[in-house]
């Protein structure tokens, strides 16, 4: 049986994350998602894509080292 890539975090995916992130980064994520009125699995890959290119706007757009 092959595993089924997804191109998302799922909401689980981002509870699973946030659990074990400290407290004052995940309660950043969770406020700039209610700011700007996006799903907090959205916004922790945008904060990760951004980390790794800052041109990213999310993983789709994601290409490491080109924002450096």
């Amino acid at each position: 049986m092959q595993a089924k890539l997804q191109e998302q975090l799922t909401s689980a995916d981002a509870e699973v994350i946030l659990g074990r992130l400290p407290e004052r980064i995940r309660e950043a994520l969770i406020a700039r998602a209610t700011e700007i009125e996006y799903p907090v699995e959205a916004v922790i890959e945008m904060a990760i894509a951004s980390f790794l290119d800052t041109e990213a706007l999310g993983f789709a757009d994601c290409k490491p080292g080109r924002g450096q």
